[in-house]
């Protein structure tokens, strides 16, 4: 294997940077056979230049059966043969880091894919033995084990245990897997997985991957002492417990896991960087952004806030406070592969429930799309001038809305399939991205797309839109460029507006300023220059649903 240089610069370039997340699948198509791939991430480099970011994170690219679009893993050390090739995933890193962008991946250690080596090898070898140990297999109740060890459900489906046959050809034992059955569990009890995982690490950060997104972090470690099993018929933060002891999820224990993943971090130079996906409740976050563990944590917490001043100021006061009482940076994020495009989700009415929109009401009401792309942008604005770091999805920048309209049998999605009384599919934020007015699939590829891909797409495409004053994806390409010459230290402090409880406003201390306008009616700006708007000003003033950045 080749060298590979990394990026110099500030070992915290991490704390208030920009990153970008790749859906592998669905960005761009190198050889045309309608899915996303390694070389067409390498073609789009001057793209992702133009759009000023600091890093991309990489969904997973691994080999895969595609029964969770890739988060079921078959080899943790290889790429996909329909997305590339290791050597071009070397190429995919050597010239983003050409261009100044680090490379963050997605680590599913959770649960492996059911094509996995180590599975396969559990399920030839039978009750007892070594290789079951790494997974969690358990007998079945009832005379015969034809009853489930426990009642839990799976997050796709009623249950989370799965029955195998045995290599007698006999019913046997029975698995856990908290998400699709193609996705077991591993057994974090067993040192055989932990070792794996830190030999993972290494060949990533050996090829010159700056950092790792972690999956489901808060549920690698679950109570199984003494033959107990965890029961559970809801996935709410709700029924969670929020002090370490869960049979589940957030165990005190996991950080164990993460201390060990730190000290292989610093060995490189500049450290890795970590950033945890833990659905935990929020007061228990700032453990999984130690600086003796993953560094940084996401908090989710914009994503239900809507379009409301309160909740926006509570969530940021709240996240910058925890932040700085771990010694990390906080996160913001609006959409990514898993939920509803935020120009979508802001276009309906404040406290939607957009699973019963969805899945029963048949999108109605309506989508405003002039009104949810105002506020996602206005939105944007806002995020990028709080401190910490923001995280954007794919296509955002082009202004997408979710694209609705997916016919039933093309339908990727397991979470689709599996939960029919929801009927909320995930594939409408992952259909890949057009890059053309026209063509088979707008410039994906040459060839179609592995989802449908909406008639309205060639109007929001990179090419509609490149130049184009005003345009979306030219106000990212300013404020990007701004954001990077007006970066500052991580503090701030709110400016209050007595008579106007619908304006936020704060300071930065260079001078720089943000006013979003969550009211009904054109605000008067405070004296400076003004450098962005997210609309156009309405006789000098910043008309609602808007955002400006000042330099006073």
């Amino acid at each position: 294997m080749a060298e590979f240089t990394m990026l110099a610069g500030d070992k915290d370039w991490w704390r208030q940077a920009v990153i970008y997340q790749i859906y592998p699948r669905s960005f761009a198509d190198g050889n045309g056979d309608g899915i996303g791939d390694l070389k067409g991430i390498i073609s789009k480099v001057p793209y992702l230049k133009s759009l000023g970011l600091d890093a991309i994170w990489l969904s997973p690219f691994y080999p895969s059966a595609l029964a969770d679009g890739g988060y079921d893993v078959d080899d943790y050390r290889n790429v996909d043969p329909r997305i590339g090739t290791l050597e071009e995933f070397d190429v995919m890193v050597q010239e983003l880091h050409k261009v100044g962008i680090r490379v963050i991946v997605d680590i599913v250690p959770n649960h492996s894919g059911s094509n996995h080596e180590w599975f396969q090898a559990a399920l030839k070898a039978g009750p007892g033995s070594p290789e079951r140990d790494r997974y969690i297999f358990r007998d079945g109740k009832g005379a015969n084990g034809e009853i489930r060890p426990s009642e839990l459900a799976s997050h796709f489906g009623p249950t989370a245990w799965t029955r195998v046959t045995e290599p007698d050809g006999k019913p046997g034992q029975w698995y856990m897997h908290l998400f699709a059955s193609e996705q077991p569990d591993f057994n974090w009890d067993n040192p055989e997985v932990r070792e794996d995982f830190v030999k993972t690490l290494r060949f990533w950060s050996d090829r010159g991957v700056d950092g790792y997104r972690i999956d489901v972090a808060h549920a690698l470690v679950k109570d199984l002492k003494n033959g107990h099993l965890p029961e559970r018929q809801s996935f709410d933060l709700s029924v969670m417990k929020n002090n370490g002891e869960d049979d589940l999820f957030d165990r005190d224990e996991v950080h164990e896991i993460y201390a060990e993943w730190r000290k292989v971090f610093n060995e490189y130079n500049p450290p890795r960087v970590a950033v945890a996906e833990a659905w935990v409740h929020a007061n228990r976050r700032p453990a999984y952004a130690s600086t003796e563990g993953l560094g940084q944590s996401f908090n989710f917490d914009m994503l239900g806030a809507g379009w409301d001043a309160k909740k926006v100021r509570k969530i940021a006061d709240y996240n910058l406070k925890a932040a700085k009482a771990s010694g990390s940076s906080t996160t913001w994020v609006l959409s990514n592969h898993d939920i509803i495009r935020h120009a979508t989700r802001f276009g309906l009415p404040n406290g939607t429930d957009f699973g019963q929109w969805y899945a029963k009401n048949r999108f109605n009401p309506k989508v405003d799309e002039k009104l949810g792309l105002d506020r996602a942008r206005a939105m944007t604005m806002l995020l990028l001038a709080l401190p910490g770091s923001t995280y954007l999805y794919q296509g955002e920048e082009l202004g997408l809305q979710e694209a609705l309209e997916i016919p039933a049998e093309l339908m990727q999605d397991p979470q689709f399939f599996r939960n029919p009384e929801l009927g909320l599919s995930r594939d409408g934020c992952r259909v890949p991205l057009p890059w053309n007015r026209t063509g088979s699939s707008f410039g994906f590829g040459t060839n179609g797309s592995h989802l449908p891909q909406p008639e309205w797409y060639g109007n929001v495409s990179v090419e509609a839109q490149d130049g184009v004053h005003g345009s979306t994806l030219e106000l990212y390409r300013e404020l990007m460029a701004l954001r990077r010459s007006l970066e500052t230290t991580e503090e701030f402090s709110w400016v209050n507006h007595i008579l106007s409880p619908t304006t936020l406003h704060f300071k930065r201390p260079n001078g720089w300023q943000s006013i979003t306008n969550f009211g009904t009616k054109s605000i008067k700006l405070p004296k400076g220059k003004v450098l962005a708007t997210s609309k156009a000003l309405v006789q000098g003033k910043l008309p609602q649903n808007a955002t400006a950045w000042i330099q006073a």
